[in-house]
This record gives C-alpha cells, sequence and structure tokens, in this order.
C-alpha cells in the first residue's frame, strides 16, 4: 500500500519528492525588508527537514505592503541579492531543496508593530504609514481608516507583484506563492466585509475577485511554465455576509483556467471581531470543497492545525487535498518530514551528516522521541 504523503508530485516542470510543503511564516527579522542573519539559520535549517517544497515567508512587493517594518521586502535590487546569496548559500547543503517565496501586500493591515509587542497599527512617528485599501474601512476600530485605492493605485501594485516575480525568478526561486488570504490587500477586495467599492473591482463576486484574477494572469504571462506558480486564498470568512466556502470554489475554479498550479485554503483574519473555529484539520473541509470544485486541473494544497504524519496522511488519502503545508509543527520540530517519514514506514531522507539521527543507526529512537 502506497503512503499519499510520500508520492512524488510534479508542479510546473519540477518534480517534488513528497507532498510536503513548509507553509510560509513571517519571521519579523528584516530590516528595510533585507534578509538578516535569523533567515540563514531559519530557512537553513527548515531545508534540511524533509518536505519537497520550503515556501519563504510573505514578501512585501511595495514597502507600505509590509505588515510590520520588520519584514521581509522584494521591491528592489538589493533585497533581490540578498535572497539570491542566501539560496545560493543554503544550496551547497540542501541542494535538492526546492524554494519559493511568497509575494503579498498588507493592504490595511500594513504599518502594524510586530506580535511580540502587541502587532497594533504603528502612527507615522512610531515608524508607521498609511495604508491603503479597496475601501476606506479600518481592519480594526483602533485603526485608521485606509485609503481608497484608485484604478492608478490598483495598477501599481499590479505591476509591482510583477515586478517582484521578475525579481524572484532572478534570486533563484523556485516557485512563487500569490497572498490572496488573512485579510491582507488581496483577500480585502475579495470580501464584502471590507470590499464597498462601486466601480468594477466591487460589487459583484466577479468585480471583487478581479484584482486577484489580473494579478494572478499577470504572474502567469512572466513566471516561466517549468517552474511552479500557486496562490493563498481564504476558504471563508467565517462570518455570513462574508466570503463563503462557495466563492472559494468559485474563485479557485477561476485561478485553476489561468494556470496556477496549486491552491492553499486558508481562512480567516478579515476582522479582529469575528470568532474563527480553530481546531485540528478546521480548514481541511475548505480545502476538500475547493478541490472538489477545480478537480485535476489544479493541485490543492491544505493548511491549518496539521500536526502528525497520520492527520496529513488520511487528508491526502481521502481526496481532500493534493498536497499538505506544515507551519507551526516544523517550528516545534524540525525534522518533521523525516519523523512523518518514519511514522509511516518511509526510508527517511536524512542528510548525510544527520543520518546517525535515524532509527536504523539510533536503535529505539523511536522512545526517545517520545
Amino acid at each position: 500500500m502506497s503512503v499519499k504523503l510520500f508520492d512524488p508530485l510534479t508542479l510546473g516542470g519540477i518534480r517534488l519528492p513528497n507532498r510536503i510543503t513548509i507553509s510560509p511564516m513571517c519571521q519579523y527579522a528584516s530590516r528595510d525588508g533585507l534578509v538578516a542573519p535569523w533567515h540563514q539559520q531559519h530557512v537553513g535549517s527548515l531545508a534540511l527537514g524533509g518536505a519537497g517544497l520550503l515556501v519563504m515567508e510573505a514578501s512585501a512587493v511595495l514597502p507600505e505592503g509590509r505588515i510590520t517594518p520588520a519584514d521581509l521586502g522584494i521591491w528592489n535590487s538589493d533585497q533581490e541579492a540578498a535572497l539570491a546569496k542566501l539560496l545560493r548559500e543554503i544550496r551547497t547543503y540542501a541542494p535538492e531543496q526546492r524554494f519559493g517565496i511568497q509575494l503579498a501586500h498588507a493592504g490595511r493591515k500594513a504599518g502594524s508593530d510586530v506580535p511580540w509587542r502587541g502587532g497594533t497599527q504603528l502612527r507615522p512617528d512610531q515608524g508607521g504609514w498609511t495604508t491603503v485599501a479597496p475601501s476606506p474601512i479600518p481592519f480594526a476600530p483602533e485603526h485608521r481608516p485606509p485609503v481608497e485605492l484608485d484604478q492608478a493605485g490598483i495598477h501599481r501594485i499590479r505591476e509591482a507583484f510583477v515586478l517582484a516575480a521578475r525579481r524572484a525568478l532572478c534570486a533563484g526561486f523556485d516557485a512563487i506563492e500569490l497572498h490572496a488570504a488573512h485579510g491582507y490587500l488581496l483577500h480585502s477586495f475579495c470580501s464584502p466585509l471590507s470590499n464597498q467599492r462601486q466601480d468594477a473591482y466591487g460589487g459583484s463576486f466577479a468585480n471583487r475577485i478581479r484584482i486577484v484574477l489580473e494579478i494572478a494572469s499577470a504572474l502567469r504571462l512572466v513566471w516561466p511554465r517549468d517552474k511552479i506558480l500557486g496562490a493563498r486564498i481564504t476558504g471563508s470568512d467565517w462570518h455570513e455576509d462574508g466570503f463563503t466556502p462557495e466563492d472559494a470554489a468559485r474563485l479557485g475554479q477561476e485561478l485553476a483556467a489561468i494556470g496556477v498550479d496549486y491552491i492553499t485554503v486558508s481562512s480567516g483574519a478579515i476582522r479582529p471581531d469575528i470568532r474563527v473555529p480553530i481546531g485540528p484539520g478546521y480548514q481541511v473541509p475548505l480545502a476538500a470543497k475547493v478541490k472538489q470544485a477545480v478537480g485535476d486541473r489544479t493541485m490543492v494544497q491544505a493548511v491549518g492545525m496539521l500536526v502528525t504524519a497520520e492527520q496529513a496522511e488520511q487528508v491526502l488519502a481521502e481526496g481532500h487535498a493534493d498536497l499538505i503545508a506544515v507551519a507551526r509543527a516544523y517550528l516545534d520540530n524540525l525534522r518533521w518530514g523525516q519523523h512523518a517519514a518514519d511514522a509511516l514506514g518511509v526510508p527517511p531522507a536524512w542528510h548525510v551528516r544527520h543520518e546517525r539521527a535515524g532509527a536504523r543507526l539510533w536503535p529505539g529512537a523511536e522512545l526517545k522521541r517520545g
């Protein structure tokens, strides 16, 4: 009996050895959007963790698109060069690892403090800045209203995503992931809770998702077909008047028609007062809804509180998704991929310098890990 989690998969023209993705995780370790020493140890450690694809954190396509002043960026040549150097160095010891980067704009949630200092929106005298959104509706009551984007502003942001994709290509990434979830700019266009426009980018469902499809189409034109183009969307706002699982299924079909290679289905974060029923695998039904809609036209990735190998395998075996994205479990266990293989009876792919951690050369290892 085959183990789905460790079945190889080809996305774009790239063969992945398994269905495990390390999900983007914001580190808030940058200055001026540049790679920091923290990224070397963080990404470098994860690169030895046995995942097929490792996607680096949300990286702003414009300075004002950063969640915090400490976000990674990809809007200038210095950032591109630093990212290229990081990948070159990590590939000296992890040559088979495939790397992606998430392209993002935080919209009305931008200009905030780092989470461990409360994450509140910063005033300009504290290092914050004016934010933009589809409508002048603040994310939280204590936030300043964002500036409503006009057509020129939307065009500028679309071009910034394209330029960021070109920089990612030059830096040597194997994949890019368009961030259209978590209440950030593109998701805020999609949701009727944050988009009250009356022009071509608001009102109807087709208008609200227009900016996502325009940017995805533009990325598809500049990103090579032999590399991986992904998108992260919301599967639900968890509000009866918000973006629904049915909306996510329709958006997934549109993205599949454009030629996106995979769709990660996340949820929530459009408004701070909405309660999200977080629990093990809580977003899997949302991924399953999108998977049912897109069929084999594109791959679907489940994410969110997927912690064990058995959980991940069940999601794939039941056909709810094609890939599994793991984040916090990897922070807790940097060798999650090898331990998942071991748990499912598959020979783990240890780096040669770490082979002694394998059960064959460490008798009783399964007891020690407990």
